[in-house]
C-alpha cells in the first residue's frame, strides 16, 4: 500500500469492523515497548545509530508478509511532509512524538492499520495493535503474535529478574500497555466523571486525552490505559483494565437511561440542537465541532436521531482534524479557512449520508 492510500481516507479498514460494546468503547489498542539488545536505546543513540536500526528493520520486516497482518510497509518520518506525519498521528498510527521528536524515526504499518510499529519512538519498537470495540483480549493476542514473529530475527533487551527493559521505568517489565478509547458523555452531562477520574488514578490506571498522554479530553472521549508494568502478567494488567471498563460502561449506559428518564427534553434539545448546527453552519472550530459530534453520537446509540450511522460520526471525527482537512484541500490553511472547510465538509458528508439512509442505500 502507498503512502496516499495511508493518509487519504480517514477511517482505517479495522474501523469498518463494529466490536463489542462499540457504542462506548470506540477502539481498543495493545502495545508492547521492545528495544533491541545491541543497540543504544533511542534516547541515547546518535542519528547515526537510529539510522542503522530502520535499515536494519527495513530488510528484516518490510515488504515480509505475517500470517495475521499480511505485508507490512515501512514509512520513513525524514521522508514525509510535515502535514502527512500529522495526519497518521491523527489516525492513532504514530505518536505525536515519533512526529515531532524523534531523531530518526519509522513506522512499519499493516494494510488493514490494524497494526502499526513505530520505531525509534521513545523505544526501538511499539507494536501496536487496534481493534474496533471492546477486544483487549484479541489485542493482546494478536501483539503477542508480532512480538514473537520480530524476535525470530533480533533480540531483545530483556533480563530474567526486570523482564523487558525500556526507555521509561514504568514500562520495564511486560513493556505492556493496553487503552481503551471511550466515549462518554453521559457522565459528564451528569457530572459523574469529576468523581470517577480519581478513583480511577487510584486503581493504578491513568485517562487521558485522545491523543495520549499530555492531550485534552475533546469530544467526551477519554483513553483509559494501565500505568505500571513491572510486577504484573500481561494477562494481570488486562484483567484488571477490563474489570474497571466494564464498570465504567455499566455506569454510562445507567447515566444514559436516568438522562432519558429524568431530562428527555433536554437531552433531545441537545443532541438536535448539534445535529442542526452541524448540518447548517459555515463556520466550525475544531473543539465545538468534537462536542457537537459527541451530541449527536449520544443521540444515534439512544435512538433518538435516525437515519445517520455512528460510523459516520467516527469517520467525521478524524477527517475535520486539521492535518486531514489540509491533506484534502492540496495546501496549507489558515485557521480561518480550516474552520470554514470543516463546517462545508461536515455539511456534505452529513447531506450524502441522509440521502444515503432515505434513497439508494436501503434498496
Amino acid at each position: 500500500m502507498s503512502l496516499q492510500n495511508f493518509i487519504s481516507n480517514a477511517i482505517s479498514p479495522w474501523m469498518n469492523n463494529e466490536g463489542p460494546e462499540a457504542d462506548i468503547v470506540l477502539s481498543s489498542r495493545v502495545r508492547l515497548a521492545r528495544n533491541l539488545a545491541d543497540k543504544p536505546f533511542p534516547i541515547a543513540a546518535s542519528k547515526e545509530q537510529l539510522s542503522e536500526v530502520i535499515q536494519d528493520v527495513e530488510q528484516r520486516f518490510a515488504g515480509h508478509a505475517h500470517r495475521k497482518f499480511g505485508q507490512l510497509e515501512l514509512l520513513n518520518m525524514e521522508e514525509l511532509k510535515q502535514n502527512e506525519k500529522r495526519v497518521l498521528v491523527e489516525k492513532h498510527l504514530i505518536s505525536p512524538n515519533l512526529s515531532d521528536e524523534s531523531k530518526a524515526g519509522a513506522v512499519l504499518l499493516s494494510e488493514d492499520e490494524s497494526l502499526s510499529v513505530m520505531v525509534n519512538e521513545e523505544d526501538h519498537f511499539r507494536i501496536q495493535v487496534l481493534l474496533s470495540g471492546f477486544q483487549l483480549n484479541q489485542g493482546l493476542k494478536y501483539a503477542n503474535e508480532i512480538d514473537d514473529w520480530m524476535e525470530e530475527k533480533v533480540d531483545f533487551a530483556f533480563t530474567e529478574k526486570r523482564g523487558y527493559l525500556t526507555s521509561c521505568p514504568t514500562n520495564v517489565g511486560t513493556g505492556l500497555r493496553a487503552s481503551v478509547m471511550m466515549h462518554l458523555p453521559a457522565l459528564v452531562i451528569t457530572q459523574q466523571m469529576k468523581r470517577i477520574l480519581p478513583a480511577i488514578n487510584q486503581l493504578g490506571l491513568v485517562v487521558r486525552g485522545i491523543y495520549g498522554e499530555g492531550s485534552e479530553a475533546l469530544g467526551n472521549l477519554f483513553q483509559i490505559s494501565n500505568q505500571m508494568t513491572l510486577g504484573k502478567s500481561e494477562q494481570d494488567i488486562i484483567d484488571d483494565l477490563r474489570s474497571v471498563v466494564m464498570q465504567l460502561i455499566q455506569q454510562e449506559r445507567s447515566a444514559r437511561e436516568l438522562l432519558l428518564e429524568q431530562s428527555k427534553v433536554q437531552i433531545e434539545d441537545r443532541v438536535y440542537r448539534s445535529y442542526g448546527i452541524l448540518s447548517y453552519s459555515r463556520n466550525m472550530e475544531s473543539k465545538e465541532a468534537t462536542q457537537r459530534l459527541s451530541d449527536v453520537r449520544l443521540g444515534i446509540d439512544m435512538g433518538l436521531i435516525k437515519g445517520v450511522s455512528g460510523k459516520i460520526l467516527n469517520e467525521l471525527m478524524i477527517l475535520t482534524q486539521p492535518g486531514f482537512l489540509q491533506q484534502y484541500a492540496g495546501e496549507i490553511l489558515s485557521p480561518e479557512q480550516r474552520d470554514q472547510r470543516r463546517a462545508l465538509l461536515i455539511r456534505e458528508r452529513l447531506k450524502l449520508e441522509s440521502e444515503f439512509q432515505s434513497g439508494g442505500g436501503n434498496k
